[in-house]
């Protein structure tokens, strides 16, 4: 088994620029990263050129530094899970698990990066070739990641998982680290 955790894209580069500040890798990536390793598994959380102005091309290029099989799991944060998405259906590739974390779709009516990165065809035989999809999502997320969920599940069905004040599955919206369910969900 292994792990591939994407982040998601920060609207602030300034804030982006600097590791002490950006918080797009951070939120519960590395508290779940830990929790794996601890149990040897074999987990990569890539930091993606630019999430600022996502490049599909320049994100693809980092990612495919990851051998990814059929027994890999393949996890997206936000735009992190339009990523994972285009890049299944473009490869075809077969893997075990894809999960979603407050999955978006729907770009920023100005956004000529984000247009790019989110208006692409989802490939409905993607789940033909994934044993399970899973999409976490809150009562509190915002409207565009409800509507962004509803795009993902009507084209790939999956299991849906709803937890209470989550948010965006943000630091802030969270209020910890910790992702205890979505380990749960990797593990089982």
């Amino acid at each position: 088994m292994k792990i591939i955790m994407i982040h998601g894209c920060p609207s602030n580069i300034e804030e982006a620029m600097s590791p002490e500040t950006r918080t797009y890798d951070k939120h519960w990536i590395p508290w779940t990263k830990r929790q794996l390793e601890k149990r040897n598994i074999q987990t990569f959380t890539p930091l993606m050129p630019e999430p600022w102005g996502p490049d599909y091309n320049k994100f693809k290029k980092e990612f495919e530094k990851h051998d990814v099989d059929e027994d890999s799991i393949l996890i997206g944060h936000s735009c992190g899970c339009a990523f994972l998405v285009r890049w299944l259906g473009e490869t075809k590739q077969t893997i075990d698990k894809l999960i979603l974390v407050a999955p978006w779709k729907i770009p920023d009516k100005d956004d000529k990066h984000r247009k790019e990165f989110y208006m692409y065809p989802i490939d409905k035989s993607i789940k033909d070739r994934v044993n399970k999809i899973i999409m976490f999502t809150a009562d509190d997320e915002e409207d565009g990641g409800k509507k962004s969920l509803k795009i993902y599940n009507e084209s790939l069905g999956g299991k849906i998982i709803e937890l209470k004040g989550h948010g965006h599955y943000t630091l802030g919206d969270m209020g910890t680290e910790e992702f205890p369910e979505l380990l749960k969900e990797i593990l089982d």
